[in-house]
């Protein structure tokens, strides 16, 4: 048996296939939405990498798992999205607003604005944030232009970024970064 290959070495001449087959140019707004969605699953991947507590690891690693349902979300097209066997619902909103309120009463908020940098894993949550932003940019676009009929995805979308936040603060503790925007 010939053991498959990551390339099939016959170039795509700017092209890639939906999950429902259709074949849409790279440039894309819905294959540029699910590129910046692959980076910010691969910065969680590097936050996981370097955080040390298991429960922080375990959070992020359902992040990631949760941002492959919205992939294949924005990789389908809307005449085939219902054959998917999972979509962001309700469901996954109120596990998130439930994340966020856990995290939030679990620290102590910050007074004005933080600079990234307090730890290694913070920093890495908060430049998933800024991605997530973007992702949540173009998933708003690809909304308003007709591509994304869900609009449970666009509330989790954005309460990700807050997530992401909380999630970065918690991990700092004591190590916050403080902007004095007194000078």
């Amino acid at each position: 048996m010939t053991k498959p290959s990551i390339t099939t070495r016959n170039g795509d001449h700017g092209y890639t296939s939906l999950f429902s087959g259709e074949q849409i140019e790279k440039s894309d707004p819905r294959a540029d939405a699910y590129g910046d969605l692959d980076e910010l699953v691969s910065i969680l991947g590097v936050a996981y990498a370097h955080a040390s507590d298991s429960d922080l690891r375990t959070r992020i690693e359902q992040i990631q798992q949760e941002l492959f349902v919205v992939g294949a979300e924005l990789a389908t097209s809307l005449s085939h999205v219902d054959k998917l066997e999972h979509r962001i619902s309700e469901k996954q909103v109120v596990a998130l607003d439930e994340q966020c309120r856990k995290t939030e009463a679990g620290i102590q908020m910050p007074n004005g604005f933080i600079l990234p940098g307090g730890s290694v894993v913070g920093a890495f949550l908060d430049h998933a944030r800024t991605v997530a932003r973007r992702v949540e940019r173009k998933v708003v676009a690809l909304h308003r232009n007709g591509f994304v009929k869900n609009e449970l995805l666009l509330v989790w979308v954005n309460r990700l970024s807050d997530y992401l936040w909380l999630l970065a603060r918690e991990d700092e503790g004591d190590a916050l970064r403080k902007k004095d925007l007194s000078s």
